[in-house]
């Protein structure tokens, strides 16, 4: 049996950490992508359609952000794995609670969803800084899609100071619950 291989120029040691962080966030991105087709098929209420169709190009995005990261764990020679049941055992997160609900309460938890994956986004950055600066790139760039996707939802739940009505929720539940209050004051 050979050796395994990795990128060239980097040890066996530097890809394995390498593809360890990216099947953390493979595992993240299948799971806000589930979660971002869940909400487009359950969100109801008046400004439904707009939030409806806001979530396809979302949906789109991800999906290409899962498949480049399942291909760069593959290029440093591991395999990455997709499986339902692995990514339901290895999530690093709640399942998303909310089923058929208004506009507001999805987006409240989205907001939540959005804001735990960007931060652990940020966190593999600065652990793959020393390791592999190509797969840092890589979800830097993914990063910044994912922040304008989360600005784009914010923007629903800002009021024109500055603050949103989801601030110091804990749980999916309060961030949506707080939404929901914020949009009938």
């Amino acid at each position: 049996m050979g050796k395994r291989f990795t990128i060239p120029g980097m040890s066996e040691e530097e890809g394995r950490k390498a593809a360890e962080i990216l099947q953390g966030r493979l595992s993240a991105l299948i799971d806000m992508q589930l979660t971002l087709k869940h909400i487009h098929w359950n969100v109801v209420g008046p400004t439904f359609i707009g939030v409806h169709e806001m979530l396809d190009p979302q949906y789109a995005g991800v999906s290409t952000m899962v498949d480049d990261t399942a291909e760069r764990i593959a290029a440093l020679g591991y395999e990455p794995i997709g499986t339902p049941a692995f990514v339901s055992k290895n999530r690093d997160s709640d399942d998303y609670s909310l089923h058929r609900a208004g506009v507001m309460e999805h987006l409240g938890a989205l907001d939540m969803v959005y804001a735990r994956l960007i931060s652990d986004n940020r966190q593999a950055i600065k652990d793959l800084d020393e390791i592999d600066l190509v797969s840092q790139d890589l979800v830097i760039g993914q990063n910044e899609q994912l922040e304008k996707y989360h600005w784009f939802v914010r923007a629903h739940l800002e009021d024109d100071a500055g603050y949103l009505s989801t601030g110091g929720a804990r749980t999916l539940r309060e961030a949506a619950d707080a939404a929901e209050a914020g949009a009938t004051r």
